[in-house]
């Protein structure tokens, strides 16, 4: 018998506690993240909303759906069927176990498109903010770049997690009950923190910790407070041009500075939930037991908070985008008003595009 190292009593008995309803929570979450994250897409894949922020949020949407339908059946199973953590022949049957290893490998690659689309996002935003366009031709090379980029992430981020995909293994192993024997199957132990790590996972570890964690965090912190002083800089630029034209221009340029203030708080979420646990990752490889007796403890804590960040990008978008509320209204509530005051959009568009790229 393997001595397991003791976890702090009031960590292990809240972590015990919230399991009981993580199951359920984590649906709750799945459930309307999956369908905010389609209206997401719909909306921004319109096509008076093609921009190169809105191609990257669209992606980023993607990968937020792509994560929570995995946690969907994972949730069920592991949590509502059985939510005990004794592990039996029908909780850990071969088919189940190898979906859990699917889901770690795929919730892995989906967490390091998100963030890096993230990243993506505030540098794309500091530069047009810094160097805004009117050319027609430049803002279409822009968003074919933004295209090639979201893809240009989704691949390198599979490509980049392969040592994940090593490092994760099932084992059999063989259980007696009532004379007779039956086999169920348990995820090797990567044993962070002890003497006998194994080299690879000392690579995946680091690698995921630095490069989905740690660096991304650390660019979008850089990026966020450029584009924060370039959005003040504009704006006292601007201040005189309002002046000189109608009201509406000052509509614009208002909804202007809540399109950047809106993704500043994408990059917040972002940095609050993936920090924490880049920096829990590492002490995991550094600190003898940390593993086993407080990121374990924390996963679940860890999950929900990641998924809630998956989720809550349609509240930001509705609540700080008059454009993306309008089109959202108008291809699904069908409301009078907003159909009757779409060429009026279209033209206060036209009377304002210095602020018109790159809004969502």
């Amino acid at each position: 018998m393997v001595d397991r190292p003791q976890v702090n009593p009031g960590l292990e008995n809240f972590s015990s506690w919230y399991s009981a309803f993580h199951g359920y929570a984590s649906l709750c979450v799945c459930m309307s993240g999956i369908l905010l994250n389609i209206f997401n897409v719909t909306v921004l894949t319109r096509k008076h909303m093609h921009t190169p922020v809105n191609h990257i949020l669209t992606g980023l949407a993607i990968s937020d759906i792509t994560t929570m339908l995995s946690y969907v059946p994972f949730a069920i199973h592991f949590y509502c069927v059985y939510p005990t953590d004794v592990s039996t022949p029908e909780k850990n049957s071969i088919y189940w176990m190898t979906f859990l290893l699917f889901h770690i490998n795929l919730t892995t690659v989906t967490h390091t498109i998100s963030i890096w689309l993230c990243v993506s996002l505030s540098i794309i935003r500091f530069l047009h903010i810094r160097s805004p366009t009117r050319a027609r031709s430049i803002r279409i090379a822009r968003i074919k770049q933004s295209k090639y980029l979201v893809l240009l992430v989704y691949f390198a981020s599979v490509v980049v997690m392969v040592p994940n995909y090593l490092t994760n293994e099932l084992k059999p192993v063989q259980i007696s009950n009532n004379e007779t024997n039956s086999t169920l199957y348990v995820l090797e132990s990567l044993r962070l923190g002890k003497n006998d790590t194994g080299p690879l996972v000392l690579i995946n570890v680091w690698m995921y910790a630095v490069v989905a964690k740690l660096t991304p965090c650390l660019l979008i912190t850089v990026f966020g407070c450029m584009l924060l002083y370039q959005m003040q800089v504009q704006v006292r630029k601007r201040r005189s041009i309002i002046a000189k034209f109608s009201g509406s221009s000052g509509i614009k340029l208002r909804e202007h500075s809540r399109t950047t203030k809106m993704l500043i708080s994408v990059i917040v979420l972002f940095i609050v939930t993936e920090l924490p646990q880049g920096v829990l990752i590492v002490l995991s490889a550094c600190k003898k037991n940390f593993f086993d007796t407080v990121y374990l403890p924390l996963g679940d804590i860890m999950d929900i908070v990641a998924l809630v960040n998956n989720a809550v990008n349609f509240v930001l978008y509705c609540s700080m985008s008059t454009k993306f509320r309008e089109t959202f209204l108008r291809q699904y509530c069908s409301v009078p008003k907003f159909q009757k005051a779409d060429n009026g959009f279209n033209l206060r568009e036209k009377f304002d595009s210095f602020s018109n790229n790159n809004q969502v």
